[in-house]
């Protein structure tokens, strides 16, 4: 059974707290969001850095133009919500069966 959210609350510049279904509360920080992203691009840099801690980060996660905090999001369909964050990354698509995959409560 895939559980769905019946509340978002996004905190732009401290996390995004979901209830779900079964009333189970998630919150997910806006840098593990980010860091969890599941765009191929951030994908791909996680498999990296798990074969080597020494990975480079790419510019736009390096920079340190004052703290990353989320512009907004948008629903996709039923499924998913879209998250832009100010370091400029809108690519990943966050469903609702990956979200529960990754919660950090």
């Amino acid at each position: 059974m895939e559980h769905r959210p019946e509340h978002l609350d996004l905190k732009k510049d401290t996390a995004l707290t979901i209830r779900w279904s079964d009333g189970r509360v998630s919150t997910y920080p806006i840098d593990y969001l980010r860091k969890m992203s599941p765009s191929a691009e951030t994908k791909k840099l996680r498999d990296e850095m798990a074969k080597n801690p020494l990975t480079v980060l790419p510019s736009s996660m390096a920079s340190s133009t004052g703290p990353l905090v989320a512009l907004g999001a948008e629903f996709v369909g039923n499924y998913a919500i879209k998250i832009s964050f100010s370091d400029g990354h809108d690519t990943g698509l966050y469903s609702w069966k990956y979200l529960r995959e990754i919660d950090p409560t």
